[in-house]
């Protein structure tokens, strides 16, 4: 495996301060929730845990996308560039799928607290860009 590109540790250290921000509001939202709705939201050890590991799949994945795009730029093959990038992608969305389905599946997680991560870096990315300019 080829060295880490500079600009991948850069966006990986800004997704996983957005998905951090992203977990910490989302248990806050949710801890002001609960007691107007305690039979709908759930805030206990299953949302902190939810919460971690959904971030840390969310990030997980960023990082992955960006070794693999800094892989593949050092493809000259387009074909072979494409078809690893695609590969990429389905392993990525597997690997997010999985963790949905053990989010729903398992009872030690909040299922809403291990979904939400997933959005965060995303959508921190887009906000960021609506505020720089």
């Amino acid at each position: 495996m080829s060295i880490l590109q500079p600009a991948v540790k850069k966006e990986t250290q800004k997704v996983v301060i957005y998905t951090v921000v992203g977990v910490i509001l989302m248990w806050i939202v949710l801890f002001l929730l609960r007691p107007a709705m305690p039979d709908k939201i759930v805030f206990d050890y299953t949302t902190i845990l939810a919460g971690i590991i959904g971030g840390g799949v969310a990030v997980l994945n960023f990082f992955l996308m960006g070794i693999s795009v800094q892989n593949i730029a050092a493809t000259e093959d387009q074909d072979l560039a494409k078809k690893k990038m695609k590969t990429s992608y389905s392993q990525r969305m597997a690997l997010q799928l999985i963790w949905v389905v053990i989010a729903i599946a398992a009872p030690c997680f909040y299922f809403v607290a291990g979904i939400l991560p997933l959005l965060f870096p995303s959508l921190g990315i887009k906000l960021m860009a609506v505020i720089k300019k």
